[in-house]
């Protein structure tokens, strides 16, 4: 079994998923008792939101690099970059680390051909759905466009995100809004809805609406588990 790298903390409450779909999923496939091997490193998301709102890219990427950099000095045979928004600085930590990097829009591209979709929407961050570092990869790598919504339900997305879903709140008035967002997309002809924050889960889930989701979050870590067990012989 590959040791899984995964960079986290962003939010902790995100990565507390990672952790359980991750070590559920390899408990499912081999059976027992038994977990993934793993390594994390999870930083102060205080300090990442505030950077990120004052936008200081630049320190955020020498954060990111630095954390992947750790993971692989420490034995991890591949990264997981534990955030959507944080993707920004993929290509920066592919450049800077020789070990694989699973992106998680590519992970959720290979979910989105199986329906043969080729128009979705992205609701995450503002900065994940108004910055082209997620959209522009889906188009010109995966031929999947993307659509988002109207400035202010990104501004209320954004609000519900880091006011309560990183803070673990759950609030049944946030989720209404989300599914009447997830609505009004499906009616400018969005085919399915990628959940691209990847605390967006933990607030809206498919029996929530008849829309077919794209949760990063579930898709990202069971695409680890699946590199962490390719060459595996035996379950034993």
């Amino acid at each position: 079994m590959k040791t899984i790298g995964l960079i986290g903390g962003m939010s902790w409450e995100s990565s507390d998923s990672y952790y359980q779909i991750i070590n559920r999923q390899v408990k499912a496939k081999l059976g027992g008792v038994h977990s993934c091997r793993s390594l994390m490193v999870s930083v102060d998301f205080q300090e990442i939101a505030d950077l990120q709102h004052s936008g200081d890219w630049e320190k955020l990427t020498v954060m990111m690099v630095e954390a992947a950099q750790s993971l692989e000095k420490g034995g991890a045979d591949f990264i997981v970059l534990c955030t959507n928004t944080m993707h920004k600085m993929a290509e920066s930590i592919e450049q800077n680390t020789t070990i694989p990097f699973i992106h998680i829009a590519d992970a959720t591209a290979i979910e989105i051909k199986k329906h043969k979709f080729t128009k979705v929407a992205l609701l995450g961050t503002k900065f994940t759905m108004e910055q082209d570092f997620l959209k522009k990869r889906f188009t010109e790598k995966h031929n999947i466009e993307t659509i988002i919504p109207d400035q202010q339900s990104r501004d209320r997305i954004h609000s519900i995100i880091y006011g309560e879903l990183v803070k673990g709140i759950l609030n049944e008035s946030s989720r209404k809004e989300f599914i009447e967002i997830i609505d009004t997309l499906l009616k400018k002809g969005a085919q399915g809805i990628i959940l691209g924050c990847t605390e967006i889960g933990l607030l809206v889930t498919p029996k929530d609406t008849n829309a077919l989701l794209f949760d990063t979050t579930i898709i990202h870590a069971t695409q680890a588990v699946e590199f962490a067990l390719r060459d595996l012989k035996t379950g034993n």
